[in-house]
This record gives structure tokens, sequence and C-alpha cells, in this order.
């Protein structure tokens, strides 16, 4: 298993503890979010992990390399334009080997998701990508069928017969997912493009529960993560 982890966003929902470092580098209870993420990561079987770097980009960068890593981190640079989180992933995508599911995640999300399930749901199901999700609120709510597969986003098609799941902002990928993907150097949301490729390839959901699941993208919540981390 190889990883990603997403870390170029402006961070704005975290000012102003995002006004001079990368919401990567925010602290919960003396670690980074960068550091907990990996640690997750390594702790999985990931060996080798990228992580995409855009504001205070080179005050990340500074950090990775000044540190020892349980894994090969690398770089995927996209200090000059932010590619969003599909942009993302093609950008990156000459940094992995191409025969290893691929673990993406936002760095700025908490969970116990057991991401050994996660890589054999996905590989016994033959998913181009599994979408982590789980049974709560959100603005942004996916449909899945009976088997799990996606079909489109809430309001926007018929949902008779169809699952509402929100996406915890943690995926698997296959590698064959990167040619099917728009040019490199194109901005655009993953989510959008797996909605339009679920048309043809199967884009699949792993549910986990939403207890300890927390976005620590505010203040508010970040606070909560120190409370219970």
């Amino acid at each position: 298993m190889e990883g990603l982890i997403l870390a170029a966003g402006l961070g704005t929902r975290l000012r102003p503890l995002t006004d001079d470092r990368p919401k990567a580098l925010v602290e919960i209870n003396s670690k980074t979010l960068f550091e907990i993420t990996l640690q997750r990561m390594v702790d999985a079987g990931v060996e080798r992990c990228v992580v995409n770097v855009h504001y205070f980009g080179d005050m990340l960068i500074d950090f990775i390399r000044s540190h020892e890593w349980p894994c090969e981190v690398l770089v995927s640079d996209e200090r000059q334009m932010l590619l969003d989180t599909g942009g993302a992933l093609k950008h990156a995508s000459h940094l992995f080997s191409g025969n290893e599911p691929i673990l993406v995640h936002n760095v700025d999300i908490l969970s116990d998701i057991d991401f050994h399930a996660l890589e054999r749901h996905h590989l016994q199901n033959g998913n181009l990508v599994t979408l982590c999700t789980s049974h709560r609120s959100t603005k942004r709510m996916l449909l899945f069928d009976k088997n799990g597969i996606l079909k489109g986003r809430y309001g926007e098609i018929d949902d008779s017969g169809l699952t509402p799941l929100a996406f915890s902002g943690v995926s698997m990928i296959s590698p064959t997912l990167f040619p099917l993907l728009p040019p490199d150097g194109t901005s655009f949301p993953a989510i959008d493009t797996y909605i339009e490729l679920s048309k043809c390839y199967p884009i699949g959901c792993f549910i986990h529960s939403a207890e300890k699941w927390l976005d620590v993208g505010t203040p508010e919540t970040l606070a909560l993560a120190n409370q219970r981390l």
C-alpha cells in the first residue's frame, strides 16, 4: 500500500492558526496533523507516502526534509498552482510505483478507520476507487446503490432505492485511475470526476462508524480533538 496526504489547502477555516503556517503543521497535543496522519498510514503498512504542498509550501517542505520518517516521504509540488483534490492526484501520479493501491487521506481528518479492512474491501470488490463514508449529516451527500456503488450526488438524481452517505475525506484508489483523469496541470475536484467515472467504472463505498471521525478544519473542532487525544 502507498499513500497520499492531501495537505495543500489554504486552511481558511482554521484561521488565525493558519495565518503563519500550513494546516498540516497545526498541532494537536504537540503533534502536527501531518505527523498524526503519516503515523496512522505507516501503522497500516504504507511504505511510500506522497504529500502535496501549496500554501506555505516552503515551510512544509522544510519540515519534511528536516526530519527522519518511518517511511519514504515524497513531495508533490503545487506551489505554483493549487490543483484541487482531483488535480492533486494527477500531478502526484508519477511519484507512485503503479503497482499498489493508494490510500488518499486529507490531512485534517482524524478517525479510527481500519485501513487494512479498507484495502481488503477495495481489492475484493475490484473498485477503481473506494470512498470511506458514514451515516452523518452533510450538505454534500453521495448516493450509493444496494451493492455500494456510487450513483451520483443527492439532489441531482432520483434517489429512489439509493442510500445517502457522507464522504469522510479518506479513500483508496487503484493506479489505473490516473490515465482516466484530466491532463496534469488541470484544477478539478476528485468527487465530481468520480461521479462521472461511476457511469463506466466501479466507484464503491466503505462504510465506517462516524463516532470516532472528526474533521479538524476549524478552531472549534481542533479544540475538541485536543480533548479527545
